[in-house]
Formats: C-alpha cells, sequence, structure tokens
C-alpha cells in the first residue's frame, strides 16, 4: 500500500492509498522518478473529461514520467536500478491505424495516465516492458519526463512540414508551444512570432528564439502587414484557438492544431477559414519520436530543463493542479516527484 495522487471528478484531487496490484505477463515493476502534469491531466482537473474519456470513478492521472527499474531487463541491456522512461501508449498493433504506423491513432489503446486507466503520480506502478525506453547515460529524471512532450511537439512539427525560412505563427507558449518553438528553429523556419497573454511565457519564448512575441493575436496583423503567416502552429488551451489561428493565417495557408480546448469546444466563424481555402491538421499524441526526442536533448538542441519551473511533492499535487489551473503567475511545467 502507498500513497497516490487521485482525481475523483472535476476540481477534485486527493493523495489517498493505493493498493498495487500484481502485475501482468511482460509488465515490469518501476519506482516512479518524476511525472509531469500535462495540459491533458490539468483538462480531466478542470472538466471532469476530454471527450468521451471521462471520470467515472477515481483514477490516478499521470503519463510523462520517468523512473528506475527494480529488476534487470537483459533483452534491452538494462539493469536494476536503471533510470529510464516509458512510452505511456499501449496500442493494439493489429488495427489498421497500428498497422499503418500510426499508433497515437489506435482506438483500442490502453494508455497510461487516462481513464480508467492508472497513471504514474503513485511511488511504484507496473508497465509493459515493450513500452520502456532505455536513456543515454547522464540523463536525469526530468530528462526522462521531457521526452514524452517533446515527442507531441516533434508530431505536431512534422505535420507542420515548415519551409526553410518560412514565417510561422505560433500561438500559446506553454510547454508545448515552447518545445515547439525550438523544433521549428531546429528545422529552419524563419522569422517565428511567439504570441501569449501571460508575461513570462512570452519572456521564456524570446528567449528560446521567437523572433518577436505579443500578448495577443491582433498584434499579428501589423507584424505580417495584415498578409498573416503561411503556417501558423495553435498550442493554446482557449476555445478562441482556432479561429485566432485562422485569423493569423495568410490565404491559402496550413493550420496546426495541437491544444485541446477548455469545454473541448471551438467557437468558430466559418466564412474566414473558407474563404482563404486553409489546411488544417490536428495533432493526436505522438508517433514513434522517442529516438529523435533523445537526440535532440542529449546534443542540446533542444533545451527541457529551463521549462520545468516548479517542483512538488506528491503531498503538494493536489495544490500543483489548483495553481495550473488558475494560471498562477511564473509557471509553466510543474513535475511531481512521489
Amino acid at each position: 500500500m502507498s500513497d497516490a495522487l487521485f482525481l475523483h471528478a472535476a476540481r477534485d484531487a486527493r493523495v489517498e492509498p493505493l493498493e498495487l496490484a500484481q502485475g501482468k505477463p511482460g509488465e515490469t515493476l518501476l519506482t516512479v522518478a518524476a511525472v509531469g502534469l500535462c495540459g491533458s491531466d490539468l483538462h480531466y482537473y478542470k472538466d471532469g473529461g476530454i471527450g468521451s474519456a471521462r471520470i467515472v470513478e477515481p483514477f490516478v492521472p499521470g503519463h510523462e514520467l520517468g523512473g528506475w527499474l527494480t529488476e534487470d531487463i537483459p533483452e534491452l541491456g538494462l539493469s536494476r536500478g536503471a533510470l529510464v522512461a516509458v512510452d505511456p501508449n499501449k496500442a493494439c498493433g493489429h488495427c489498421p491505424w497500428c498497422l499503418e504506423g500510426n499508433h497515437n491513432l489506435c482506438p483500442h489503446v490502453e494508455f497510461i495516465g487516462a481513464p480508467p486507466f492508472n497513471g504514474a503520480m503513485t511511488k511504484q506502478l507496473w508497465v509493459p516492458r515493450r513500452q520502456i525506453i532505455k536513456l543515454p547515460e547522464g540523463f536525469t529524471p526530468l530528462d526522462a519526463v521531457m521526452l514524452e512532450p517533446l515527442g507531441v511537439a516533434l508530431n505536431a512539427v512534422d505535420l507542420a512540414k515548415p519551409r526553410l525560412l518560412e514565417r510561422v505563427i505560433l500561438l500559446g507558449c506553454g510547454t508545448i508551444g515552447l518545445l515547439i518553438l525550438q523544433l521549428l528553429r531546429v528545422t529552419g523556419a524563419g522569422e517565428i512570432l511567439a504570441i501569449d497573454p501571460q508575461a513570462h511565457r512570452r519572456e521564456m519564448a524570446a528567449r528560446l528564439g521567437a523572433t518577436r512575441t505579443g500578448a495577443a493575436v491582433a498584434e499579428t496583423v501589423d507584424w505580417t502587414q495584415g498578409e498573416g503567416a503561411p503556417l501558423v502552429v495553435e498550442a493554446t488551451n482557449s476555445p478562441f484557438g482556432f479561429r485566432d489561428a485562422v485569423e493569423a493565417a495568410r490565404i491559402g495557408g496550413r493550420l496546426v492544431l495541437v491544444g485541446i480546448p477548455d469545454g473541448d469546444g471551438y467557437t468558430l466563424p466559418a466564412a474566414p477559414a473558407r474563404r482563404r481555402a486553409l489546411g488544417v491538421k490536428f495533432v493526436r499524441r505522438m508517433r514513434d519520436a522517442y529516438p529523435r526526442a533523445i537526440a535532440l536533448v542529449a546534443s542540446g538542441q533542444v533545451d527541457v530543463a529551463s521549462l520545468v519551473t516548479n517542483n512538488f511533492p506528491l503531498a503538494d499535487g493536489p495544490e500543483a493542479f489548483r495553481l495550473h489551473a488558475e494560471n498562477a503567475p511564473g509557471m509553466i511545467k510543474s513535475l511531481i516527484h512521489p
């Protein structure tokens, strides 16, 4: 028996005892070193669910994690005590989407930390061995945690296909947005205009390479002389994110929507998007991104450590959720350390 953070319903997070069940064949027991508080975790907290994935009974969130092995895994060349990351996505492997290589689209997925599957905001967790990610020497628990959100950002940039020196407008400078910003720099995008209502996030965007920053999408009109950008990447939690992305886009431009809107709905006038003949892509989690994510962190091309602004023990996990839900100043990414 050990403690875990449970979400019981919207705005109801509690630390309570969790009885650790016996693992299934093919699983290994992990001692959790750190777990990230993700925007999707926050939607479960604020809204009680995301779309059809609702909190029906209390569950343990947390899918961005690093931990220490409690046993040797010879087939991976790993010994007990090794720090590893975990791919939270247990796809079925045999549906049409899995066979196409799109495991992130599997409709039969068992995803760690999405109801009804318990996640990593607890001291120990059974995980399938095939989802264990071996890490280079010198990686920290923070690095391990941040590989999963970096994988989401990689999927977004893969779908965006930024062109060399192309102007990009980025809406939202939370964790995912700031990771996307860095990847846009790596891929050779040109001028990057970053928008976020919170000053400390704009400051971080400028530090990480944004050409210009602003508090509202209306500022992009002057910056682009009313033309807009050929590529707009939206990574907000706003119901107006889709609308704002349309407003920022050039005629014939491309939109990539990464954010999950509060309330699970968009407010969008149809005519501007239709008349601009915009191409729109939605991002669903990530594909097989871990090798690239590890290489980007190991090489220093992506700075993940600067994004972690807060650390909490498990006992203070409910307070971490509350602070993020209230947009407390200065916060970007929080880690919980069970």
